[in-house]
């Protein structure tokens, strides 16, 4: 690979991540990630803006790109560290090893991070909110964007080609083999448009309130912004720019409403008793015109339930009784849902049991929890009779209506 030119002395330095790995340790990557870096050079200085971890040869492959534009990391005096997590800053010791005299700039809440990740102490920047650095013909100018996703988080502009450097926020899952959001063919930006939906879903949604904020900030600041360019997935440029900030303003309503006027059915189901009223279900849905969603697990990952839920009005759950409790697959989804911040939204249950129902009980504390507005719960001893399905159907049509007609 060659380093991408977003400008005059302004390159992406990049690595394409495999799909064997999980993201954070917990999300999958069928489609794999980008690791995007950022050189910029000035007359009298030369900033990169972030690092990579090691991770499927990324460190080789960044250092190899900066050599093709005439670049060691001995030659950087400037580095940026826009948020802290290991996938942006996990070389961070060994480039300090390579490049002692190196000044770092961060937010000052990123020193104690840089300390106890790294042990390096040495040659910190502290930045204040809006401060400037002239690299020559290059000027640098830092937003501090708290909670997108770290405490420590901060955004960087270069002003005089109006490009954000914007790190996790307005970035995406997905490995493509263009550098441009306008290069992609149809079937790349379609897997852009899903993987940017799961990442932020996964990454960014239980700090939407900060999202929005973070983009109010840059709007209040009045910068024009021609190019944004992520950690992760590609850059986006020209007229573009600003439909990656309009699509993760979108996603971070989602927090409050409104949402899609959509529902999410997920279940799980042991011998088939539960399952057996899905597709009861899904003929009530379809019966009002409304799009469902429907995922199964733990056969799916809950990584893709979250995305789906996240954008939907309501939700629909079917899981049986385990041992007393929840189906322990169907806990672990509201588990995520609740740490992602899902609240706010309509939901039903169905379910089996045997000897003992119990599901219901941890299910409602959920609700409680998730302040969510629960409509009613079908639950049945073994096989659901025709009663049960009647009910069923009339429960998810009632809900299919209130989520068309909200």
């Amino acid at each position: 690979m060659k380093a991408d030119v977003l400008a005059k002395d302004v390159y992406r330095v990049s690595a394409k991540i495999g799909t064997r790995d999980l993201f954070e340790g917990i999300w999958p990557i069928p489609n794999g990630v980008m690791l995007n870096a950022y050189v910029v050079k000035g007359k009298e200085k030369t900033a990169l803006m972030d690092l990579v971890k090691d991770w499927d040869g990324a460190c080789d492959a960044v250092e190899e790109q900066m050599k093709g534009i005439g670049l060691s990391v001995s030659d950087i005096d400037v580095l940026v560290l826009n948020h802290m997590e290991p996938d942006h800053t996990g070389s961070l010791a060994s480039f300090v090893k390579k490049n002692p005299k190196v000044e770092i700039y961060c937010t000052d809440k990123a020193v104690a991070l840089v300390k106890g990740f790294y042990g390096v102490t040495s040659n910190i920047h502290v930045v204040k909110d809006g401060e400037t650095l002239d690299l020559g013909g290059k000027t640098l100018q830092f937003f501090l964007t708290p909670n997108i996703h770290w405490p420590e988080t901060m955004m960087t502009y270069e002003e005089e080609d109006q490009i954000l450097f914007s790190c996790d926020a307005f970035g995406a899952y997905g490995r493509y083999d263009h550098c441009f959001h306008d290069e992609l063919d149809e079937k790349e930006r379609a897997l852009l448009e899903t993987e940017t939906e799961r990442y932020y879903s996964n990454i960014v949604a239980a700090f939407s309130a900060f999202v929005l904020k973070g983009i109010k900030k840059l709007v209040a600041a009045g910068i024009g912004i021609k190019t944004v360019a992520p950690s992760h997935g590609v850059v986006w440029r020209n007229g573009e720019a600003m439909e990656v900030v309009t699509t993760f303003q979108r996603l971070a309503t989602y927090l409050d409403g409104p949402r899609e006027k959509e529902i999410t059915l997920v279940w799980s189901s042991m011998y088939g008793n539960t399952q057996a009223l899905i597709e009861t279900i899904e003929k009530a849905v379809a019966s009002e015109g409304v799009k469902l969603h429907v995922i199964q697990v733990p056969q799916t990952h809950v990584s893709f339930v979250i995305e789906k839920v996240w954008r939907s009005s309501a939700i629909i759950v079917g899981m049986p009784t385990y041992q007393y409790k929840m189906f322990p697959p169907m806990y672990d989804v509201l588990d995520e849902l609740d740490r992602s911040r899902v609240s706010g939204r309509k939901i039903m249950r169905f379910g089996s049991f045997g000897w003992s129902g119990g599901a219901q009980k941890q299910f409602d504390e959920f609700v409680a929890t998730m302040k969510l507005d629960c409509v009613g719960n079908v639950e049945y001893q073994g096989y659901p009779t025709d009663a049960d399905k009647e009910k069923a159907f009339a429960m998810a049509k009632d809900l299919a209506k209130a989520v068309k007609n909200g």
